[in-house]
């Protein structure tokens, strides 16, 4: 089982979590196909739970904060010093949402908009250091940003965070995003008919079984499960209309 339980580097998505108006229904709703257990969530913690895969931190689950904000799933970005970050966001025409705050012990955040509009936080790690397990069933997989303006999200990311991009061949300009040699996500053009902004792919054991869960809860499917070289995917939407990924990896 991957796990961390240092701060991630700089720039890394680091941790996810979701907005939602029903909290208790949205927790039954991702242990069905995720397998989550549940820490937290009562009136000293605002309501904001840690959904764990294996025991280990793999998100977080919380009250949608107003009815203005659509549920959810918010990608984070790890950062030494969110009070810097927060100004090159600023510099590089972006917009600070909600400034740099201390959250008790666990750290410290800020949420943001690129100049495109899509949300996004920054998480300046404490006791709460980002996800604790990856790459595994019911764990944090891929992030990746789908903007009318990929150039131009280039330009503002790699300002703010120094990412260097690398298009995969073949793959309609899809372009990877590092701060050394490992991808840390992708960006994109808007795909017809497909979320917009920023999204959260997670690991699955069977894309079918969790897009049958999805489906069964009350989700709707928004692209049909296919193969793809990375694995089997499906990009579906929970009962609230909270956007997300799934994945498996290939037999054989």
């Amino acid at each position: 089982m991957p796990t961390r339980d240092t701060p991630w580097p700089t720039g890394t998505p680091c941790w996810v979590d979701l907005g939602t108006p029903d909290t208790d229904a949205a927790q039954s709703f991702y242990a069905s196909f995720l397998g989550w257990t549940y820490s937290g969530g009562g009136p000293e913690d605002g309501g904001y739970a840690m959904c764990l895969a294996g025991g280990r931190k793999a998100a977080g689950m919380g009250p949608q904060m107003s009815p203005d904000d659509p549920p959810r799933w918010t990608t984070y970005f790890a950062t030494d010093d969110a009070d810097a970050t927060a100004a090159r966001i600023t510099g590089a025409g972006g917009t600070v949402v909600a400034p740099p705050m201390d959250v008790g012990p666990a750290g410290r955040m800020a949420i943001a908009t690129d100049p495109q509009g899509n949300p996004f936080g920054i998480w300046q790690a404490g006791e709460t250091t980002g996800v604790e397990v990856f790459n595994e069933p019911g764990s944090l997989v891929w992030n990746e940003a789908a903007v009318d303006d990929p150039a131009a999200a280039r330009r503002f990311y790699g300002a703010v965070f120094g990412f260097s991009w690398q298009e995969l061949p073949d793959a309609e300009g899809y372009t990877t995003f590092a701060t050394g040699d490992r991808p840390l996500g992708g960006l994109s053009g808007i795909a017809p008919g497909l979320p917009s902004g920023w999204s959260t792919c997670f690991s699955v054991a069977s894309t079918d079984e969790a897009v049958r869960a999805v489906e069964s809860g009350g989700g709707k499917v928004l692209m049909a499960a296919q193969d793809t070289e990375f694995g089997r995917f499906a990009v579906v939407a929970d009962p609230w209309g909270a956007s997300f990924s799934v994945m498996a990896e290939l037999e054989g």
